[in-house]
């Protein structure tokens, strides 16, 4: 839901020119610091520093370097030899901006060393990583899958933004990075977009002490992954982040997040079995199992997109279900009881289980034999009504394919009443033939049009007294052909000849005869 919106106002790129070896690269690195002003931009050298280790993630280079780490004290090694300005701006930055304690002590013992040679510290040297700590922000989804960090930083009178995209679907990794001009306007636009729908965003300033906290846990999180997809800034600003973390309070001690044991997960699924009145298990499981995996902290944390991941797990086989048809109804029915669980309001409720519907179209998308949830809706269901309604609409209408004569129909509107009525002739070959003819009439004509009504009324749920009497029907055994039958002999019990030379009936019979089955 949040990307990174402020990038047009990232700081631009300088051009790096393409190097073709290690000693090629690093003559380019230090030709750069040697084309520093004697009084660069306040944040330049933090920048210039940040971007040139951002190149060891994708570096193509001729030789074996072992790693960015190996890299960067290669680069400090060859400065150390080199009696130049350009190699003493180098070293002055590194010792603050590299991104291990080895490098930046390496960085410094190197400075010392070329600055022993005669070559002047720059004037500046003492400014890297000296900045003044601003106010911290945080926007997001009401859900929590991401926010957007925005934590200010100054020095004199320049100010910068550092801006991280935190991912907590995945451990609240850090996704993105991007380092902006402006932090005050993209401070406004977080705020005119949390006023605009404030009930699906949300702002809150934060203390940078638990900027920290999620900076450093994120950025180390995204790290230890072996090919994590991150943004096009990521490595480019990922050492200047750190840098400025250092700048951050300390947070408080985190407390040790406890692995959920297998009687707390099961706790957890009897909590949604009796909440939800389904008796399906093992998809309630994987939820908790799934949750306990990505988001220890807080596993039963529900949103668009930590469902999202869930369903893409299912489809990269990490996890296998033995009842498909379960899956949706379980997952609908999750997304209701886990957002009011955690206290979401209606309207994010309903939009979250929109979403999840839609997600479930794409999943189910994989089985051609499916149909969606979302064919079974209008749109005007309340998050509550969502299951029950799927579940009466798709007894009334279980396919959305059929076959008429010769012809095959497919992907048909089950809410479109004559569409519906196709549905119900293709499950009556029979009937297919005499169709056509003038002369189909009587007891199949009339039974193939009580059965349309009864399929009608079910959609419809309307008398509402006819989906209870099917439930009763069915738990005593009967196929859905059997439901149908029985229930399409009580209409027709209540049939009366009108003035108009056709048949009605007597709803309020009806009603009645309903509520005896």
């Amino acid at each position: 839901m949040f990307g990174m919106s402020p990038v047009s106002r990232a700081r631009k790129k300088n051009p790096q020119p393409a190097a073709h070896s290690v000693n090629g690269l690093f003559k380019d690195v230090l030709r750069d610091f040697s084309g520093l002003a004697a009084e660069p931009g306040p944040f330049d050298v933090e920048l210039l520093a940040s971007e040139v280790l951002g190149q060891w993630w994708d570096l193509a280079i001729e030789g074996d370097a072992e790693g960015g780490e190996q890299l960067g004290l290669e680069l400090i090694a060859f400065a150390q030899r080199k009696i130049t300005p350009g190699a003493a701006a180098l070293l002055a930055a590194l010792k603050v901006v590299a991104e291990t304690e080895e490098e930046r002590t390496a960085a410094a013992d190197a400075l010392g060393v070329v600055l022993g040679r005669g070559i002047p510290e720059p004037e500046w040297a003492a400014s890297v990583g000296q900045v003044t700590v601003g106010e911290c922000w945080r926007t997001g989804d009401v859900y929590g899958d991401e926010s957007s960090l925005l934590c200010v930083f100054s020095r004199g009178d320049a100010t910068l933004g550092l801006l991280a995209l935190l991912d907590f679907t995945e451990r609240g990794r850090v996704r993105d990075l991007v380092v902006i001009d402006a932090p005050i306007e993209v401070l406004t636009e977080m705020r005119a977009q949390a006023a605009e729908d404030a009930e699906l965003v949300v702002l809150d300033k934060i203390e940078p002490a638990d900027a920290h906290r999620l900076l450093v846990d994120g950025i180390a999180e995204t790290d230890g992954m072996e090919e994590p997809e991150v943004g096009a800034d990521y490595a480019r600003f990922h050492a200047i982040a750190l840098t400025w973390c250092r700048a951050l309070p300390e947070p408080s001690a985190s407390l040790e997040v406890e692995e959920w044991a297998p009687a707390r997960r099961e706790a957890a699924v009897d909590e949604f079995v009796a909440a939800s009145g389904l008796e399906e298990r093992e998809i309630a499981r994987l939820l908790v199992d799934h949750g306990c995996e990505t988001e220890p902290a807080n596993p039963l944390r529900v949103g668009p997109e930590k469902l999202a991941r869930f369903l893409e797990a299912l489809l990269g086989g990490e996890y296998e279900l033995e009842d498909e048809d379960a899956l949706a109804p379980v997952v609908l029915a999750w997304a209701a009881w886990a957002g009011a669980r955690e206290g979401l309001s209606e309207v994010a409720v309903a939009a979250l289980v929109a979403d999840v519907t839609e997600y479930l179209e794409e999943y189910l998308a994989e089985e051609p034999d499916e149909d969606e949830p979302n064919d079974y809706l209008d749109g005007t269901e309340s998050p509550e009504e969502v299951l029950a309604v799927v579940e009466r609409r798709r007894f009334a209408v279980p396919s959305l394919n059929t076959v008429i004569g010769d012809e095959e129909l497919t992907d048909l509107d089950p809410g479109d009443p004559e569409q519906r009525r196709l549905l119900v002739i293709g499950e009556h070959p029979e009937y297919h033939e005499s169709l056509a003819d003038d002369s189909f009439d009587g007891e199949p004509r009339l039974h193939l049009a009580l059965k349309t009504t009864l399929v009608d009324q079910l959609w419809d749920d309307s008398p509402e007294e006819v989906w209870p009497a099917a439930l009763r029907l069915a738990e005593r055994g009967l196929s859905r052909d059997e439901v149908l039958g029985e229930l399409v002999a009580v209409l027709e019990g209540q049939l009366e000849e009108t003035g108009e030379d056709r048949l009605d009936y007597d709803l309020d019979g009806y009603r009645e005869a309903l509520e005896q089955v």
